[in-house]
């Protein structure tokens, strides 16, 4: 059994902050899970657009709000707490960050590695800890 504290994490190299987002992950690739959990944050205001090319992903909202927008249809979805959206099918899609900061749960299948953070298409690399430009 593992058994780790957010707090900890947070202290730990398994915190990653970007400038619209942070993340702490729980659980990544080494614990043998088949999945990564991740905490993050979302913040008020900001505008990401991902593309998870070598992923599949589940996102929980926790607190706060935003929206989810689809980029092939246009499609716009509100998030607030209770809202779980699932990105299937490496979804191109824009993550906006609303009025306060948002709070959301992630679990990632191939799970993250640790220090990824998105590159310039959007994409989280396959390539162990490495930090994408």
């Amino acid at each position: 059994m593992i058994v780790r504290t957010l707090k900890e994490c947070e202290a730990s190299g398994r915190r990653v902050v970007s400038d619209n987002w942070e993340s702490t992950r729980l659980s990544l690739a080494d614990d043998g899970m088949g999945f990564s959990f991740h905490i993050t944050t979302i913040y008020a205001g900001t505008e990401t657009e991902i593309c998870y090319a070598n992923h599949f992903e589940t996102v929980y909202c926790i607190s706060g709000n935003g929206e989810v927008e689809t980029i092939a249809d246009g499609k716009k979805y509100k998030i607030e707490p209770g809202t779980a959206y699932i990105l299937n099918k490496h979804d191109r899609h824009y993550l906006r960050g609303g009025t306060e900061d948002m709070v959301v749960t992630c679990a990632f299948n191939p799970p993250l590695n640790g220090r990824e953070t998105h590159d310039k298409n959007g994409v989280y690399p396959l390539d162990g800890d490495a930090l994408a430009s």
